[in-house]
């Protein structure tokens, strides 16, 4: 396991917030009628003017031929992976998860934000709020003295048995600094208790991907992209964080995403659910 020194975590920061800027950006463009192309095209311009590198872009990971894309965006039941193209064409109700890395001064950063566009249902609403909801209740066992499956345990009991949604089980979150993906695996479901114990300077993605319909989900034949098996729609956030003692530190910032959702008035604020 690699602990950060205050320095990393700071360089980590640094790539995190370029992430939300990024997304921010995203959030300032996005509406029914444009493309997924059209999105990634403005968060690579994004990001590379600010001399970072697209974390996702040739990324090889299990799949055939490597990720040909600087963002994923996956609409409606597309759970995560989903590749932008100019067919890929917003409507009216959907919703649209875009997750985001850089590579920058030599460490990475990465966070996810899904955007419900338009007259979406009460029901695909709730999930979003829950899902949002999820991460942060995650967040708060990253904490010095805790275990993994505490984390993973209060997204899954708060999703599952609180409002009855699936949890992925094949896809999770990560540890992060000089690579993408860093030991540990982050699972959004498991036992209090178990697990490694948390220590401070280490950074995690934590990323609640939760299904309105069951958990099971299956894999695209481009080898990338992951979509629920009974087609109903998957939300997605993530939060870069570093483990402290009390109280656990978010690196990346979502608020600045929120605050370019109000000037637009075809996204739907998402908020928290009770």
């Amino acid at each position: 396991m690699y602990y950060k020194t205050e320095e990393e975590i700071e360089l980590i920061r640094k790539s995190c917030l370029l992430v939300c800027r990024t997304l921010a950006h995203v959030a300032s463009i996005i509406r029914p009628g444009i493309s997924g192309l059209e999105i990634d095209q403005a968060a690579e311009t994004f990001i590379r003017d600010h001399g970072a590198v697209p974390a996702f872009k040739n990324f090889r990971g299990n799949a055939p031929t490597p990720f040909p894309a600087s963002l994923c965006v996956s609409i409606n039941e597309v759970v995560v992976h989903g590749i932008p193209t100019a067919k890929t064409i917003f409507q009216d109700g959907d919703i649209v998860s875009v997750d985001c890395g850089v590579s920058w001064n030599g460490f990475f950063g990465d966070s996810a934000y899904t955007f419900p566009l338009g007259n979406v249902s009460e029901a695909t609403m709730k999930l979003c709020r829950v899902t949002n909801t999820s991460l942060y209740k995650g967040i708060a066992e990253a904490v010095a003295g805790h275990r993994l499956g505490d984390l993973s345990f209060a997204i899954q009991h708060y999703c599952e048995r609180e409002h009855g949604y699936g949890i992925v089980r094949e896809l999770v979150g990560h540890g992060i600094g000089r690579n993408l993906h860093e030991p540990p695996e982050v699972p959004n479901y498991g036992k209090r208790g178990k697990g490694i114990q948390f220590k401070e300077g280490l950074t995690l993605a934590i990323e609640p991907m939760v299904n309105l319909g069951k958990k099971d989900v299956l894999t695209a034949k481009d080898g990338w992209t992951i979509f629920t098996r009974d087609r109903k729609p998957s939300a997605h956030y993530e939060h870069t964080v570093v483990v402290r003692k009390g109280k656990a530190e978010i690196l990346s910032d979502h608020f600045m995403i929120e605050e370019e959702i109000a000037k637009n008035t075809e996204v739907r604020y998402v908020g928290f659910e009770q």
